[in-house]
């Protein structure tokens, strides 16, 4: 899919609205979406820890810069890239379906802070049981928080559902690592460090289809490239949007988890770096993560396109009649994150 606007050999940051450009489509992002490289530079802007800076103020002058636009009102002094910056920000701290503010520790610019710090510290206390079970309860924790907030569609989840998942979800990654942990004790030290990352990857195939378990059963809304043409709901089109953030999420935290082992254990055996500075295996684990994520958060959420597709072909029978009746062979929907 091709921006929605032309770039000019003029400036085009300084561009009117109403001039050579025209009307912007700003309900899809500016960069083209088909491409890995268009998804990773629009997750770069609303995974970016900076937007967490923004006030009440600054959110809501971007949100009604973005409305007003969208609703043909002219904002004296409006430029493309004040839109598109007014845009990026509102699609860092507003749900994409239900127009709501989002819970900042739910919001996609809170994941590099916050997992930074869970993750540094899941992985410098990880051979105790009672330090195992508090950070993996942190952890999950966090992640209700951000799948609650960030859930397909505009269904609300409800306290049962959110408790379950929350609960499974924890009880399972605990599990996951202490039972690892009592099988690594006589493995080389390296295999017990990654530990934490089995117990990561088993809660995100806990967490994510539990907290979206009423997406897989009434489905999800499904339209036609538009998106103005309900074709209604799917529970085929929820399977596979679950699917593909919960392999985002495991790819998300494969570099900050796998790398930082790897230094740890060679900082520990081959150098005396810990015997000199015994404080600085959980800030430097910290650290090196946060480098890790700052990158891995965006590239790995880019890896599914946000507005999935799938062919009439794999919907239920009674959508694929509804959109055969419309001369419609592919559907879009909003895969979550």
């Amino acid at each position: 899919m091709a921006p929605a606007h032309s770039t000019t050999k003029t400036n085009p940051t300084v561009e009117p609205l109403d001039g050579a450009l025209g009307r912007i489509n700003i309900d899809e992002p500016r960069w083209d979406q088909t491409t890995y490289e268009g998804r990773a530079k629009h997750f770069f802007t609303i995974t970016n820890p900076l937007n967490l800076l923004k006030g009440d103020k600054e959110l809501e002058e971007a949100r009604r810069i973005v409305l007003g636009y969208k609703a043909g009102e002219k904002v004296p002094g409006l430029t493309v890239d004040k839109l598109w910056n007014a845009k990026h920000v509102y699609d860092s701290a507003f749900h994409p379906d239900s127009g709501e503010k989002m819970f900042i520790l739910g919001r996609m610019s809170a994941q590099v802070p916050c997992n930074m710090f869970i993750t540094g510290m899941m992985m410098s206390f990880y051979k105790t049981t009672p330090a195992v079970v508090f950070w993996q309860w942190v952890n999950q924790s966090f992640n209700a928080i951000v799948n609650y907030t960030n859930r397909s569609g505009d269904k609300p989840i409800t306290n049962k559902t959110l408790g379950t998942a929350y609960a499974m979800a924890t009880t399972g990654a605990t599990a996951t690592a202490l039972a690892l942990n009592a099988l690594t004790k006589k493995a080389p030290p390296l295999i017990g460090r990654f530990v934490p990352f089995a117990a990561v990857a088993a809660a995100n195939c806990i967490n994510i289809p539990i907290i979206r378990q009423r997406e897989l059963v009434d489905g999800i809304p499904v339209t036609d490239k538009t998106g103005e043409l309900k074709i209604g709901e799917s529970s085929l089109a929820a399977k596979s949007a679950i699917t593909k953030v919960a392999l985002s999420r495991i790819c998300m935290a494969v570099p900050g988890m796998v790398l930082p082992p790897i230094l740890m254990n060679y900082l520990e055996t081959k150098t005396h770096f810990f015997k000199r500075y015994p404080w600085a295996p959980a800030p430097l684990q910290i650290a090196v993560c946060g480098a890790c994520l700052v990158f891995a958060t965006p590239l790995c959420c880019a890896l599914f396109p946000q507005r999935s597709s799938m062919k009439v072909s794999q919907l239920e029978p009674s959508l694929q009649k509804i959109a055969a009746s419309h001369g419609i062979d592919e559907v879009y929907f909003n895969k979550g994150l």
